[in-house]
């Protein structure tokens, strides 16, 4: 049997010469900034691995959804919508879809336990996952819109604005991906809201929204990344209004922020129970 003194147990004092008690001195806590890093390198580490084979059927996807709506839209803004939803397809696929899916794993196989464990605050376990799935989107759906631009004869010259489409899309998607799967209560439950979601990116942000009944319009409307859909779309043009550009990234950027701020506290809360 091992003796540990006294001295090193959290919350512990000590005696000193003088017969004072004085309180132990205990570690700093953990920051965010360093501990959201060192989860994302993980887990970018790790998807890189097991995800890899996934990103190629994502792209693969929209790529075939492209060819496919090619015989149905010859160009104009039915074009730009097939095009800027067909790339935002990927990030869906990736950052709502899988990680609902590894949340709900996670949750279920008692992982969570052992980030319960670990000295990191809630919020850079669920950024950190977040942000790998979303950076992990990015060839894919650099791919997609290359192709795609080629394939319907849209300009180039404006597809620097992904850089900003992308991880703020990719954050609005992996919030709500990551609640579906802390949040439900069995991983094939979180697997069903993934593809349902996922499903509802591809149906509302590919076809082309004036071809939509009302009230499938309004359901598009709900969807975050529909924002990120129309503001990629609005660059095709030859004079895009960025103030229009500016104001979906903002929404994107707004959901992203609730989205990710229930996904933490489904994560406390799945990591109490």
């Amino acid at each position: 049997m091992s003796v540990v003194p006294a001295g090193v147990l959290p919350g512990a004092t000590a005696v000193g010469d003088g017969g004072a008690r004085e309180a132990a001195v205990l570690g700093p806590r953990a920051r965010l900034w360093p501990s959201l890093v060192a989860v994302y390198r993980a887990q970018l580490s790790r998807a890189r691995v097991a995800r890899m084979p996934l990103l190629f059927v994502a792209t693969f996807q929209s790529i075939g959804i492209m060819i496919m709506m090619r015989g149905v839209v010859s160009g104009g803004g039915e074009a730009e919508s097939v095009v800027a939803g067909s790339s935002i397809v990927v990030v869906a696929y990736v950052a709502l879809n899988l990680l609902a899916q590894y949340f709900g794993q996670l949750r279920a196989s008692g992982g969570l336990d052992h980030y319960a464990t670990l000295p990191v605050p809630p919020a850079a376990v669920v950024l950190g996952a977040a942000g790998a799935y979303a950076s992990f989107t990015v060839p894919g759906t650099v791919v997609t819109a290359v192709f795609g631009c080629v394939l319907f004869g849209l300009p180039l010259g404006n597809l620097w604005v992904l850089v900003a489409v992308i991880p703020l899309a990719g954050a609005a998607l992996s919030g709500l991906g990551a609640a579906c799967g802390l949040l439900a209560p069995r991983p094939e439950l979180a697997t069903l809201l993934g593809q349902l979601g996922m499903s509802a990116a591809l149906l509302l942000g590919v076809l082309p929204a004036d071809r939509m009944p009302e009230l499938v319009r309004l359901a598009r409307d709900l969807l975050p990344s529909t924002y990120g859909v129309e503001a990629y779309a609005r660059t095709f043009t030859a004079h895009p209004d960025w103030a229009f550009v500016a104001g979906d990234l903002a929404v994107c950027a707004g959901v992203g922020v609730v989205s990710l701020a229930v996904a933490t506290w489904a994560y406390r809360r799945a990591a109490v129970r």
